[in-house]
């Protein structure tokens, strides 16, 4: 048999490099398929215990769900207010800006959404804001226009709710 797949092999050299060949090709299968049984113990990533055989197993542990916030507070929203205005006033939809309570440790982002609409004779704007304090997260979805004076004014802010 061994001489027969020597004769079929593709490789056409001598008969000696033929064989070498193929013993180089055995021993990389042989040592693929020896390395296929070996395990690695896994206890750094997660928890620990034996499969019963006194094998050693691991699991990964899901990762916290992040707090929800009940409802920020007054000092939190001035500040957002304020980046939403400055966000608006930089124009288009495709600028996000940061924001930050030094005094509460909160902060989070801006996004206009949506494109500018008219209400009532007035451009409105739609917007997302994140709120993000003591590990905990929430979002707050609100409407804002221009005022008289040119300036933008937040309408409405409230907790986001998916549609």
């Amino acid at each position: 048999m061994l001489l027969r797949l020597l004769r079929q092999s593709r490789y056409r050299g001598s008969l000696i490099a033929r064989l070498r060949h193929l013993l180089a090709g055995l021993l990389a299968l042989s040592f693929t398929l020896g390395l296929g049984g070996c395990s690695y113990p896994l206890e750094s990533i997660g928890g620990t215990g034996t499969d019963g055989r006194g094998d050693v197993t691991a699991t990964l542990r899901p990762a916290p769900a992040a707090k929800p916030l009940a409802h920020p507070s007054e000092a939190d929203l001035v500040i957002a207010r304020a980046t939403v205005k400055e966000a608006l006033s930089k124009g288009g939809k495709n600028i996000s800006l940061p924001w930050e309570n030094p005094k509460t440790g909160a902060r989070g982002t801006v996004t206009p959404v949506a494109s500018a609409h008219i209400v009532d004779g007035e451009t409105c704007q739609e917007f997302l804001t994140s709120y993000v304090r003591n590990g905990a997260e929430a979002w707050l979805q609100g409407e804002a226009c221009r005022a008289g004076s040119g300036g933008w004014e937040v309408r409405r802010m409230t907790p986001w709710r998916r549609t």
